[in-house]
């Protein structure tokens, strides 16, 4: 590892600031998730017969007299030059038989707003950036999910199971390294930055990767015969600021990959959820059942990890036919404990679900939240103490040994409840 940053600084072991920064920056696991071609992903996936076909949302065209530029267009649209922010004559210079789509900014929302519910049931730690990309601090949850990449390839399943959309996601341990990996490999791509990697993975890219470098900057750059990451980083800072001012110093710490700036999440965590999308419909109450009870577990060990207790119980089940039911009961006392949960959506699965009707997804989520250590004591009496260290020991034996190390028995339907339904 020395000699790695001893190759790293060749030229600039004088800079002990940033050879600080790094040797002290903990190791961070940032992802960054960019849905691909978004709003013509969306056409696509409503439209089938626009599947294949070059489809560009944005102004009307007007058979080349129009005003406006592209929002965005799909990857058969880019074959032709077509690219966001280009006026939209030129677009249709470029591509005159493409599909000329005006935006449906109500229908992304609501694509959006399914994608980030996914990301939710990843961590809690979410930065937006866009209606259709978002950083993740995966620091906390990935070693639920398996290694970082295996988590990404999770989170990438889910969102096209749930949304029928792919996304491109970029692992690194700050944000602008997972910012450039997420971009390298569209469409469905997905990079990750070994932290022992940066310099391999950085330094060979053009400078116009780097936040911060449009084309007016990589002009001034090139006049430098600066043309890579790693010529600007073989520049010394004092150097850099004196020809790009302030910038200079910014340009200097991206170069040799020091990004310190956390995943900002703006919004207090208000819930936490996981869901299952199954292969096939299923008209099997058990299975739905057993499937209710391991994403109880799930929920549970989220909770714990991140010190919230809830209180109120949310069961989502949607049917063949995407037609989705949210079904919620607030009980007496606050939980975070799996067995709580299960009894509760249970008692909602039971109650509102009909017998021969086809279950495409369940999901499980938890509300109403107070931090788990505002009183002094956590639990009210030795019951709760008791249960509260049978979690813990789960939690600890799936933390060591993996998810499925250790189950609880299979959900069992309450035969009286069955006989109602």
């Amino acid at each position: 590892m020395f000699l790695f940053f001893v190759r790293f600084f060749s030229g600039h072991l004088t800079d002990l600031k940033v050879l600080h920064t790094i040797l002290t920056m903990k190791t961070r696991i940032i992802f960054h998730v960019d849905l691909d071609a978004f709003f013509a992903s969306v056409e696509q996936r409503d439209q089938p017969s626009l599947k294949g076909k070059p489809v560009i949302v944005g102004a009307d065209p007007k058979e080349g007299k129009g005003r406006g530029v592209v929002s965005t267009c799909s990857y058969e649209a880019r074959a032709f030059g077509v690219r966001s922010a280009m006026p939209i004559t030129e677009a249709y210079r470029r591509c005159p038989g493409g599909v000329y789509l005006l935006p449906d900014m109500e229908r992304y929302q609501r694509a959006s707003e399914d994608v980030f519910e996914v990301f939710e049931q990843f961590t809690p730690d979410i930065e937006p950036v866009s209606i259709d990309e978002a950083f993740l601090d995966m620091g906390g949850c990935c070693h639920l999910f398996g290694t970082p990449a295996e988590a990404a390839r999770k989170l990438k399943d889910s969102v096209l199971a749930r949304t029928g959309l792919t996304a491109s996601v970029g692992i690194a341990p700050n944000k602008m390294l997972a910012k450039i990996a997420s971009d390298l490999k569209k469409p469905d791509g997905l990079v990750e930055v070994d932290p022992a990697g940066v310099n391999e993975f950085l330094l060979p890219l053009s400078v116009e990767r780097l936040w911060g470098v449009g084309p007016k900057t990589a002009e001034v750059l090139k006049a430098f015969n600066i043309l890579t990451v790693g010529d600007l980083a073989g520049q010394s800072q004092p150097f850099l600021q004196q020809h790009f001012g302030a910038l200079g110093e910014h340009l200097y710490h991206l170069s040799h990959g020091i990004d310190d700036r956390p995943v900002e999440v703006s919004d207090e965590i208000k819930s936490v959820s996981n869901e299952e999308t199954f292969d096939e419909d299923t008209q099997d109450r058990q299975y739905a059942l057993d499937t209710i009870l391991r994403l109880s577990e799930k929920v549970s060990r989220r909770l714990r990890n991140h010190q919230l207790k809830g209180r109120t119980i949310t069961l989502k089940v949607r049917l063949k036919g995407f037609y989705t039911h949210s079904h919620a009961l607030t009980i007496s006392e606050r939980t975070n404990h799996a067995d709580v949960i299960f009894r509760t959506a249970k008692e909602l699965f039971l109650r509102h679900y009909r017998k021969n009707e086809a279950i495409r997804l369940v999901g499980v989520r938890v509300s109403n939240f107070e931090d788990a250590y505002v009183q002094e004591s956590l639990f009210s009496n030795v019951k709760d103490q008791r249960r509260e260290a049978i979690h813990q020991a789960l939690d600890d034996i799936q933390d060591r040994f993996g998810n499925d190390s250790i189950r609880r028995a299979g959900a069992c339907p309450d035969r009286d409840e069955e006989k109602r339904s």
